[in-house]
């Protein structure tokens, strides 16, 4: 049994693991590794070689860590599909899916690459007599990430690579599901240059998360994952004194109007609520049909439902694989269970999928429900997973009033041709990422990733400039170099002349 462990000050670690996790095949249901659960001890390794190499890394200068990010950039290029490989293997999402997460991480290490300019400063020349002002932005000292098992590749590349640009060390405490590339990019970046202890891997569980949150060694904390535990991530790492970015849960509406091209609003729905299963903190899980549009536009879904081919990641001709664990399959098979039991049309049923020669994978099909109301636990609940429930307005005003009464608002989208009521709609929706036409609107790199409301705890986005403010704190010089005849004592408040 392979076992995957911590990497600390530049190598693996090489201590006993007292408790580990299993990593599984989502495809086969098989366990194909352990992982080393760390204890408040190893945490504590972490952050020691985190701090003994803080300092030297925060005098590097701009251009050397540049030239590391570079390369960096390049070695993650060319390792792109090992690295999808991996996550395929050990989350279960399809080959193309994981490639393309890994992409748009790179996107983010592309912008990293940028930090010169990024950190730029201002300045004021005689604020006062021979007295000049300017700001700077310097590191925070040591930062830390707890990333999710959806994304094990992206989600992290939205924190590390920023952190480390600005002068960061950093700590990185992967999904213990599919803890692999995690591992990957530490050997990566030391291949590119980067100094050890500068990127850590602890894996782990709520032990080594809180051994995180609580240690005074670290100043920040970046996490990605579930509403209550984004929620507790917040307030026990404030309490203890660290800055704190908790990218908390989703329930992402569509919402479709009668001049729509329902056609494209019907791709869209398909690709981005069943998408890598629907395990996606922005995949659509509920469509809002504004008057006749359900009537139209089922039809349509239900066509391209029935083309979709459910099988092991790995399969070129995959759309969709298995969810992540058999615990996880088999709640969000409930949630279906609910869904008929408090009324909902159950419109296709994924319940019975398998998989020929994969009967012990954590396979669960497509599920569509039609007439789902707000009081349904299916419309109330993050289900995360490939269940998509249609919800019935009879105007405009009846679909936004229920958009903006929802406490998630991570992403929306609405389905127009008219640019009037799309442009109403991005000013009226109380959600952080808006998309029209554009069923999963995540920003390109250089914007910021972030909900309002109960999708986000604590008032700073992830990775774009908002990134680079996070891992940052700003300090502002006054100076004045003394003139050969000086001015004398005065007490008074100094003042601009």
């Amino acid at each position: 049994m392979k076992t995957i462990t911590h990497w600390l000050d530049g190598r693996t670690w090489a201590g006993k693991a007292d408790r580990k996790g299993r990593v599984f095949n989502p495809a086969t249901g098989e366990q194909t590794a352990e992982v080393d659960f760390a204890t408040p001890e190893v945490v504590d390794q972490a952050v020691a070689a985190a701090t003994k190499a803080s300092a030297a890394w925060r005098d590097t200068s701009l251009g050397a860590r540049t030239r590391i990010f570079f390369a960096f950039r390049d070695l993650l290029d060319r390792h792109k599909k090992d690295i999808a490989a991996l996550i395929t293997e050990e989350h279960g999402k399809v080959l193309s899916d994981a490639l393309g997460s890994v992409t748009r991480g790179l996107e983010v290490v592309e912008f990293a690459c940028g930090v010169p300019q990024l950190l730029k400063g201002e300045f004021s020349e005689n604020v006062s007599t021979d007295v000049d002002s300017y700001s700077i932005r310097q590191p925070l000292g040591v930062s830390a990430g707890i990333t999710p098992f959806n994304f094990p590749a992206m989600v992290p590349m939205w924190m590390f690579p920023i952190s480390i640009a600005c002068g960061n060390t950093f700590i990185l405490k992967p999904s213990e599901k599919d803890p692999s590339a995690a591992l990957f990019f530490a050997q990566l970046l030391k291949d590119a240059g980067l100094p050890d202890g500068v990127f850590n891997v602890v894996h782990g569980d709520k032990v080594a998360v809180d051994a995180i949150l609580t240690h005074p060694g670290i100043h920040s904390v970046s996490f990605v994952g579930s509403t209550p535990v984004a929620r507790h991530i917040y307030e026990t790492g404030t309490r203890a004194g660290k800055r704190v970015q908790a990218l908390g849960g989703a329930k992402n509406h569509m919402v479709v109007l009668p001049d729509a091209d329902l056609d494209l609003a019907a791709d869209s729905a398909v690709n981005a609520a069943y998408g890598s299963a629907g395990e996606r903190c922005m995949a659509i899980s509920v469509l809002v049909s504004v008057g006749d549009v359900a009537e139209r536009l089922l039809p349509k879904i239900r066509e391209r439902i029935a083309r979709l081919n459910v099988a092991p990641g790995a399969d070129p001709k995959a759309d969709m694989g298995p969810l992540v664990t058999r615990e996880h399959r088999d709640r969000v098979a409930s949630y279906v269970d609910k869904g008929v039991a408090e009324g909902a049309d159950l419109v296709v049923d994924g319940r019975s999928t398998t998989v020929a020669g994969h009967e012990k994978g954590f396979f669960l099909g497509p599920c569509l429900f039609d007439k789902v109301t707000p009081e349904m636990a299916i419309y109330k609940d993050e289900i995360f997973g490939p269940v998509l429930g249609v919800v019935r307005a009879g105007t405009y005003d009846e679909a936004l009033d229920l958009v903006n009464r929802n406490p998630y608002a991570n992403g929306v989208a609405i389905f127009t041709n008219d640019g009037g009521a799309a442009r109403r709609f991005q000013n009226e929706v109380q959600v952080g990422m808006v998309g029209i036409n554009v069923p999963i609107p995540v920003p390109m790199a250089y914007y910021s990733f972030g909900g309002w409301k109960s999708s986000l705890f604590g008032d700073s986005h992830v990775h774009g400039r908002e990134g680079i403010h996070f891992y940052t704190r700003g300090k502002v010089v006054t100076s004045r170099w003394p003139a050969p005849h000086h001015r004398g004592v005065n007490l008074g408040f100094p003042q601009t002349k």
